[in-house]
């Protein structure tokens, strides 16, 4: 620390965890002001967009799932709702049903594993989820027996419980064993019991008194909680095509991030994920999800970035009643998959990721040979509005010290669970004050 007319103050964290990723934070205040925020992203870019071009249209929904292991379905599914378009064909209702079961599958997974292991350390003083074992076991057992029930839908579902191998484009490769299903129920009961006990518990977590002002966008589906199609809309009553919001987003190159930045055109930058969704579809809950939330004093709509750990635990007892509804009805399709014939053309996909909307765009040839690829993961569009939150936070913790003001920063990013890669650390933060 430097004292005198320009003090300035640094903060520094290395290697800081529970965030995939790395990358860093520098904030400016001056005379008390915060005058600048920058989330940096140094990781080096994958190309996997590159990779993709001169590929057959069969092989995206397996490559693209190399993205990330954490949810490699929401890369399959974008990937096959975007050839599917460009080749004008529609799945069975039965094979939409599979489908919606596999996702639900990745989002027990994904937010068992962001409540209990990355963010609820958070609140309740812990280093890391070690730590949280260490004083209460019970607890992160029953994270991680939900995570497990999220697995075992993989499996059977999708072959494997990562980077899942039964999905194709047009459907699946096999049809699951009804047996294989069947076996699903009683796990997503005891599951569903466990999700009901996460909100309880998340929701008595004491959170800073903070709103954010969102513009959210997410899928609208016109009878049920959209997941895995649907028309993206804005909480305001915003509804577009997904061609239409493929046109909307303009993605922007930042000189300090090798992450691109996405605004709506003309309406500059939006959030994505569980808070969005929540506001646009929380009145699709089912009861028993619906119920929960009320409970936990969630009203129609949820502005604290705080609080998303309390909405993710209110999908999480939606994705294992989802799960569970879709079991017990199970029967298998006629067939696995529905014959598609390649076509020059443009196509375009987008599905609801456990962290918000993921867009997959392709252009293809008359042989089925991809043209270009364009990919938008709900990180990328979230990054402005996280770097708003971080803004919001420094400005209200000027009085804390820099562990402190460190811990907030951190945790205000963890509240959006961005998935930068698939590495473990995220943030070095630098505050400057003058």
């Amino acid at each position: 620390m430097t004292h005198g007319a320009k003090s300035s103050r640094t903060i520094s964290a290395q290697g800081i965890s529970r965030v995939e990723g790395e990358g860093s934070l520098r904030v400016d205040v001056r005379d008390g002001k915060v005058t600048d925020v920058a989330l940096d992203i140094f990781e080096p870019p994958r190309y996997f967009e590159a990779m993709l071009v001169g590929r057959h249209f069969s092989e995206a929904p397996d490559i693209t799932a190399r993205i990330c292991g954490i949810c490699p379905v929401a890369y399959q599914m974008s990937a096959c709702a975007a050839m599917e378009d460009a080749c004008s064909v529609s799945v069975s209702d039965a094979i939409k049903r599979l489908r919606r079961l596999l996702y639900c599958g990745e989002w027990i997974q994904s937010h068992a594993l962001h409540i209990y292991l990355l963010h609820a350390p958070d609140f309740l003083g812990c280093a890391d989820a070690v730590e949280l074992a260490e004083r209460d076991p019970r607890v992160v057992e029953r994270g991680l027996d939900i995570k497990r029930t999220g697995n075992l839908i993989m499996e059977a579902v999708g072959g494997r419980a990562i980077h899942p191998v039964n999905v194709r484009v047009g459907g699946f490769y096999r049809t699951p064993d009804p047996s294989a299903i069947a076996a699903l129920a009683e796990p997503l009961r005891r599951a569903r019991e466990n999700a009901l006990a996460t909100v309880s518990w998340v929701s008595g977590f004491v959170f800073p008194d903070v709103a954010g002002d969102y513009r959210f966008v997410a899928l609208r589906s016109p009878s049920r909680y959209a997941v895995e199609e649907g028309r993206p809309g804005l909480f305001e009553g915003f509804d577009v095509s997904a061609g239409q919001f493929a046109e909307l987003a303009v993605e922007e190159h930042v000189a300090r991030s090798t992450a691109l930045h996405s605004r709506l055109e003309g309406r500059d930058h939006y959030l994505t994920g569980p808070l969005a969704r929540y506001a646009i579809n929380g009145a699709l809950l089912p009861r028993v999800a619906a119920d929960a939330a009320r409970d936990a004093g969630l009203g129609a709509a949820c502005t604290n970035p705080f609080q998303s750990i309390v909405v993710r635990a209110v999908e999480l007892v939606f994705a294992c009643d989802e799960a569970l509804r879709l079991v017990e009805e199970y029967e298998p399709p006629d067939s696995p998959a529905v014959e598609v014939k390649p076509r020059a053309g443009v196509g375009t996909g987008v599905t609801e990721a456990p962290r918000g909307l993921l867009l997959h765009q392709y252009e293809i040839d008359d042989q089925g040979i991809i043209v270009r690829a364009r990919i938008m993961p709900p990180t990328s569009q979230n990054l402005l509005t996280v770097e708003d939150d971080l803004r919001r936070v420094v400005e209200d913790g000027m009085t804390l010290g820099d562990d402190d003001l460190q811990w907030r920063c951190e945790q205000a990013v963890r509240n959006h669970d961005p998935c930068i890669s698939c590495a473990a650390h995220f943030l070095d933060v630098t505050v400057v004050r003058s």
